[in-house]
């Protein structure tokens, strides 16, 4: 026998099968939760506490959609011989690569509702793709850093003692080089502020951030930079997740993806803010491509996912775009999400920036939300130097820091009335546009707002802390309120108390019995119709 045709024979059939194989990523979709081994009565087991402490703070009810994928689902895509990278329990799916040819079978699985192709297997380094960020040569200088901070009264934040301690900022970027072995970054590891275990890199699905691209290094020194004398951050003194999710090299409906899982990922683990220099709407494939009616806040994967993460109580600012100037205009997504922070454009004198991406939204509201320096503004780069860039992409994470030290100040807000006090005392609220929106806020004015609201004085209860089983709830007009619904949550989320209470003239209280209820931390949520008053109560 010819030992040798017969190797050949095998390398061209083996060089011929690889050829054959298109191995692809996709989103799969499931039917439902169905079996699903988890309760919102024991939401601990699948959020931290930081993550129901928000929801608790703010009123928010915890969903069968913040439950986890089922595991049987995921084991069942394995079973095809699919590889399964990471899941979503938002949308209930998992994202997969696999040859073209198992997706059929996939399809056919009971549990499937659908597959989506979101990108080609490449996956190279490169340098970036924020072709928009035009960069000068910097030099240190406090002074760089003063003039984007005084236009939206940062300076005065930090002197007011607010630098964002006790907030924590998840930062969706495209790479943080230098992040982890330049001085301006060291106080943060020096003190552990950055989470290196929740932090992740979705787009290559490794634990290290600190490579790929100087990008998110730019937009995170903005926020958290500091060296004495040379560059301050906006908020220096919070506390940091970093998710790589852009893929610098190629540009694919994956990276909504990426979003969505980092947004999970970072609402689980209790982050506050979001900040996302990022923006959508034309990828390398054409056919994944967006028209202008989808920047709707409803339509897109990305703005979708930022909504979800709005809804469970974070603050999301993102970049409103860079587009100005080019046929598209109008904002990204996930910048069109109705209850995030869009931010365009100006110089250090308030002027709009020619590039920066107008609106409204296809639905007609108003979009960009607010506005910040994003001309010239001072950057750490991944040496360690300073550097001058120009975007909205540097834009937003001064607004980012300004609602880190606002709720530092008011941690009793949610996040939506945050924001509204943000855009309500911003430079131009009363005549709000598509070019700057609400405009150019500001500390002190944002401060002011929120101090010379009417203090609602709607429900007494006492006593606090509760000395025997017994609590009361008194609305101050029992004519208006004639009747509310009572929730005790312990603190980790469970719901341990409820019930209806009436109120009248002849009878202006409520009893709360609590015998049946251990001594401990607890919250009272009391819904009168659609609002929600939140009572930190005390049982010894």
């Amino acid at each position: 026998m010819d030992w040798s045709s017969v190797r050949l024979t095998f390398l061209l059939i083996f060089v011929g099968a690889a050829a054959m194989a298109e191995v692809n990523r996709y989103m799969v979709f499931f039917r439902d939760k169905t079996g699903t081994i988890y309760s919102t009565a024991l939401p601990n087991e699948f959020l931290s506490q930081r993550a129901i402490d928000r929801r608790i703070q703010q009123g928010i009810l915890i969903t069968d959609q913040d439950f986890p994928v089922n595991a049987s689902y995921v084991q069942g895509i394995s079973g095809v011989g699919a590889e399964v990278f990471y899941t979503t329990r938002w949308m209930n799916g998992v994202l997969v690569q696999c040859d073209a040819a198992l997706v059929a079978a996939i399809e056919n699985l009971p549990f499937v509702e659908r597959v989506e192709f979101v990108a080609p297997n490449e996956k190279l380094l490169s340098s970036g793709r924020f072709k928009s960020n035009q960069k000068t040569k910097g030099t240190k200088s406090a002074a760089k850093t003063l003039a984007q901070l005084q236009l939206i009264g940062l300076d005065e934040m930090q002197a007011s003692g607010y630098k964002g301690e006790t907030i924590y900022i998840g930062i969706f970027d495209s790479g943080f080089q230098g992040v982890n072995t330049t001085a301006p970054f060291q106080d943060i590891f020096a003190t552990n502020r950055i989470d290196l275990e929740v932090s992740k890199d979705f787009v290559y699905n490794t634990p290290d951030i600190f490579q790929y691209d100087e990008h998110g290094t730019e937009v995170f020194s903005i926020i958290a930079a500091y060296q004495e004398g040379d560059f301050t951050g906006g908020a220096y003194k919070a506390n940091y997740q970093l998710y790589v999710t852009e893929d610098v090299n190629t540009e694919y409906r994956i990276e909504e993806y990426n979003w969505l899982f980092a947004a999970e990922r970072a609402d689980s683990a209790g982050v506050d803010v979001i900040n996302s220099s990022l923006g959508y709407y034309d990828f390398d494939d054409a056919a994944m491509n967006y028209a202008k009616s989808a920047m709707d806040g409803k339509t897109t994967v990305v703005s979708q996912a930022a909504q979800w993460a709005a809804d469970r109580g974070i603050v999301v600012v993102c970049s409103a775009g860079n587009e100005g100037n080019v046929a598209w205009q109008i904002i990204t997504a996930p910048a069109d999400a109705m209850d995030v922070l869009a931010v365009a454009n100006v110089n250090s004198a308030g002027q709009r920036a020619g590039s920066s991406s107008i609106g409204p939204s296809a639905d007609g509201r108003i979009k960009p939300d607010v506005a910040a320096m994003g001309v010239n503004t001072s950057v750490i780069t991944p040496n360690g130097s300073t550097s001058n860039v120009s975007g909205t992409s540097v834009s937003s994470p001064l607004i980012a820091s300004l609602v880190a030290g606002l709720w530092q100040r008011y941690p009793g807000l949610s996040n939506k009335e945050l924001m509204e006090a943000i855009r309500k005392s911003a430079s131009q609220a009363n005549a709000p546009d598509d070019l700057l929106g609400y405009g150019i806020p500001d500390f002190r004015a944002v401060v002011n707002y929120l101090e010379q609201r009417p203090q609602e004085k709607v429900f007494e209860v006492y006593p606090n802390p509760i000395l025997s089983d017994t609590f009361t709830i008194r609305p101050f007009d029992p004519n208006q309120i004639t009747s509310c619904r009572v929730e005790l949550l312990s603190s980790q989320g469970q719901v341990v108390y409820t019930a209806e209470a009436n109120f009248s003239w002849l009878n202006r209280t409520a009893t709360v019995n609590l015998s049946t209820v251990r001594a401990g931390l607890y919250y009272l949520r009391i819904w009168w119709g659609e609002k929600r008053y939140i009572y930190k109560m005390i049982k010894v």
